[in-house]
């Protein structure tokens, strides 16, 4: 592992505390605010401080400690969390963000960045109590005398045992070459408290001949006064722990555990207990008696007392530190058992490339193996046919477990939504709340990364211009408090987002004027409800009598729309004057591999997605309404659109056609087609650039014959059967809104 994926790491683990840090501080916000909430506040923040230390990230170190300080404060209850604080912690939290995202990007010295930094160091110092030392920033280096080869004594003896720590370390040889540097976890060590004592251990140290500058040859024998829990100290070495060894004696310890180290380590015997002596860890006279006091019961052959009662015997310790140090040692035994007990953790983190090609290489798996499903239908041979029906069933389960992989909840991207709404809410002079249900919906890893910014446009919007002021609410006999609600849920292999409000609804009759004063419809055109709904969407046209910060500049919803198609969704809405207003946007659960249905129209395959298809008629069978492109089924007057016509491909004669009736939220329409093929696992690959005006294909697929086949976006062709009959005949048809 070089020092590149180190990094990596630690910034995908900071982001990930950084997005808990703010479901915390919102937790807070609305009422949690028990000690545990607090302290699970304190621990992101200092594992952020703790690993930023061990790259020598000095800027996330030191305002993340002034964090850390407020914190700390907080959870000895000298300082109350009030909504002012937890505005200025939350500013802090997109702070240390900022510095992050500089690190990533090697920036320093961003001037904006200091003031802002200077700023909230400021408003932080302010809640600190006048009787209440703050706590100094961590250092940033050893003190200048702490050189190789010198000892404790030299940088700072220490009479009080209480919270000194002894620390023994042999790194791995391979440390330096895999880009870590001990220093650099020495210095994270010094920020914990203060290193009394450093020795370093040179006795690995080859011939000159034999020597190699990228290999580690050092040990160091440390003493570490601090107030650190075990968990805090051990993570400074959480990065080459493996590689290391490495043994922590807690303060107070049993003169065994000394001992014991003293025997486990390869160097000189007599070296290493004067190391320990100077470490001010142990006396001279309790490691003789000890020693001497063992060796005797061993020459007499008598069973060896603890060196504990040996010493409370020879009353060279009193009793009551030696008890409470058998007791922490207790204590520290009972917590490596739970450790050792507890389960190993059940995620791993995997990179993301990884994962994509996984699903990659399972796709051309899928195309193979319809290959073989057709050599083996032309050869004929059971036993083949057999055993290639039960490699299918095998590819099926691996290509649901690999999507499945890719899954992920929806709810940390809702979460996202809460800082936005309390921050915009504030800055409007509404009272608004949000409303999560389904946060446990799962989709693609990669639509999830897409549907940020039109659900943000939404949302935003539904503040602005939904919910109205609190005088306009009372006015209207509402609660104060304006709701948005975010809903998520599966529907027939789709997964359907909600965005509503209680807010004004949309005015429809203000919308087409707008419309027509921007020549976008005619002012005779007769629109169905829901396509009055939809001209919001349309580039320019706003309804806001203000333009603000926020909206109404006619921008914005237009790409909503358009990002929700490039996912090959569809977005409705719901209206109602003065009640409020849903938006429902439907997407595939996945991008990457479906199953699908393949159909053929002049000479050209086409595959329709396996979730939208209700059924499979011959069209001739069922009666067409005249001078329609309709067809009455079981009483329900249902468009169709024949993809000869829309694609402008050759007809074939003779041939019986079929319609697939097809349907994608409350809309349902057919698609007329030459031949039926049956279901087919397909890979779905994007179209180039040069089809991407295309209207009603949403990507590609190779056969197993070798042949590409084009796979249909379902809510276009929809949208546009329904759109066409209507605008042919002005009368509305089955599905579509008033």
């Amino acid at each position: 592992m070089d020092i590149d994926s180190v990094l990596q790491t630690f910034f995908a683990e900071a982001d990930e505390l950084l997005v808990s840090m703010e479901a915390i501080l919102l937790r807070m916000d609305d009422g949690d605010n028990d000690i545990e909430t607090i302290n699970e506040m304190f621990r992101a923040a200092h594992t952020i401080k703790g690993s930023a230390g061990m790259f020598g990230l000095t800027e996330i170190v030191e305002f993340t400690h002034k964090v850390e300080n407020i914190l700390d404060l907080a959870r000895e209850g000298k300082v109350t969390i009030t909504a002012d604080l937890l505005s200025i912690l939350l500013s802090c939290r997109d702070h240390i963000t900022l510095l992050v995202d500089n690190a990533k990007q090697q920036k320093t010295g961003d001037d904006d960045c200091i003031k802002q930094g200077e700023k909230l160091s400021s408003a932080l110092k302010a809640w600190v109590p006048a009787d209440n030392k703050t706590v100094s920033a961590p250092k940033a280096a050893l003190p200048e005398t702490a050189t190789p080869q010198q000892d404790a004594s030299e940088i700072k003896e220490s009479s009080n045992a209480a919270n000194l720590w002894y620390i023994s370390v042999r790194f791995g040889g391979d440390l330096l070459r895999n880009g870590m540097d001990p220093l650099a976890i020495i210095r994270f060590l010094n920020s914990l408290g203060e290193v009394t004592h450093i020795t370093t251990i040179t006795d690995n140290f080859p011939e000159l001949a034999e020597f190699d500058p990228e290999t580690l040859y050092l040990g160091f024998e440390i003493g570490l006064k601090s107030d650190a829990t075990l968990e805090d100290i051990e993570n400074a070495f959480m990065f080459v722990r493996e590689e290391s060894t490495l043994t922590i004696i807690p303060p107070r310890s049993n003169v065994q555990a000394y001992i014991d180290l003293i025997k486990s380590l390869p160097e000189d015997k007599q070296r290493l207990g004067e190391i320990l002596i100077k470490a001010h860890v142990i006396t001279l006279e309790e490691l003789e008696l000890a020693l001497d006091t063992q060796k005797l019961q061993a020459k007499n052959q008598s069973p060896v007392a603890l060196l504990g009662n040996i010493l409370i015997d020879s009353q060279t310790v009193e009793p009551e530190l030696i008890n409470a140090a058998i007791d922490k040692q207790k204590i520290n035994k009972d917590k490596k058992e739970t450790r050792a007990a507890a389960p190993e953790s059940k995620f791993i983190r995997v990179d993301a490339e990884r994962l994509d090609h996984l699903i990659n290489l399972i796709g051309e798996l899928v195309v193979n193996r319809q290959r073989v499903d057709l050599l083996s239908s032309k050869l004929g041979n059971s036993q083949l046919t057999e055993a290639v029906t039960s490699m299918g069933n095998f590819t099926e389960q691996i290509r649901d477990a690999a999507l499945t992989l890719r899954m992920v909840a929806i709810g940390d991207t809702f979460l996202r939504f809460k800082r936005v709404v309390r921050d915009t809410a504030k800055e409007l002079g509404k009272e608004i709340e949000l409303e999560i249900e389904g946060a446990e919906t799962e989709l693609d890893r990669s639509m999830v990364e897409k549907l940020n910014d039109p659900l943000m446009h939404i949302v935003r919007n539904a503040m602005d211009h939904g919910i109205e002021s609190i005088a306009v609410r009372q006015s209207r006999n509402k609660p104060n408090i304006g709701i948005i609600s975010l809903k998520a849920s599966h529907e027939a292999g789709n997964i359907v987002i909600e965005i509503s409000d209680d807010g004004g609804g949309l005015d429809l009759e203000r919308i087409r004027k707008k419309a027509v004063a921007n020549n976008l419809i005619e002012e005779s055109a007769q629109l169905s409800r829901q396509e009055l709904c939809m001209l919001i969407f349309h580039a320019g046209l706003s309804t806001a009598e203000q333009v603000t910060n926020l909206s109404g500049r006619g921008v914005g919803m237009d790409v909503v729309k358009r990002n929700i198609e490039a996912l090959h969704g569809a977005i409705e809405i719901d209206t109602e004057l003065g009640v409020g207003t849903c938006i429902t946007i439907r997407l595939p659960l996945t991008l990457a591999i479906i199953d699908g249905f393949h159909v053929a129209a002049g000479k050209i395959d086409f595959i329709i997605p396996q979730n939208t298809i209700l059924e499979c008629v011959d069209l001739p069978s069922f009666n067409h309404i005249k001078e329609q492109h309709c067809v009455n089924l079981r009483g329900d007057q249902v468009p169709f659109i024949r993809l000869q016509e829309l694609f402008a491909l050759d007809v074939q004669e003779n041939v019986r056609e079929k319609l697939v009736v097809v349907q994608f939220g409350e809309k349902r329409a057919g698609i007329v087609v030459d031949s039926l093929f049956g279901e087919i696992q397909t890979v779905v690959k994007p179209m180039g650039p040069i089809f991407q005006a295309l209207k009603g294909v949403g990507g590609s697929s190779l056969l197993g014959t070798g042949s590409v086949a084009l796979i249909l976006d379902v809510p276009q062709l929809i949208n546009f059967a329904m759109s066409k009959e209507y605008l042919r005949n002005n009368v509305p048809i089955a599905g579509m809104q008033e």
